[in-house]
């Protein structure tokens, strides 16, 4: 029973941190992408002003979309370990159910 909970536990906190390595993942590759374009931008023969207004607009629209998805990612981080945390509780209490009467409750 102990090493099916750790094992679960395990799953989950896997799962969680894959989860926020590929956000990060994204984040990287969003700003990246945000970088080529205003390198791009820049490199072209439009106005400088109206360049450096679209560079600023597009690396801020990419880094409202990393925290998004950075937001995203932590909210269901959060869920997977509260999730452990109910599952924990639930076996706990059965283990000490099983403990003092000597009977599985389920």
């Amino acid at each position: 029973m102990p090493t099916e909970v750790t094992s679960s536990i395990g799953t989950i906190e896997t799962e969680a941190e894959k989860i926020l390595v590929e956000a990060r993942a994204e984040v990287s590759k969003i700003l990246l992408k945000a970088k080529e374009e205003s390198v791009k931008i820049l490199s072209s023969e439009l106005p400088m002003d109206e360049t450096k207004v679209e560079c600023e607009h597009i690396i801020q629209s990419a880094r409202e979309e990393a925290g998004r998805k950075a937001e995203d990612s932590r909210e269901k981080a959060s869920k997977i370990r509260a999730d452990i945390n109910n599952r924990l509780e639930g076996i706990v209490e059965r283990m000490a159910a099983i403990i003092a009467t000597g009977v599985d409750p389920r």
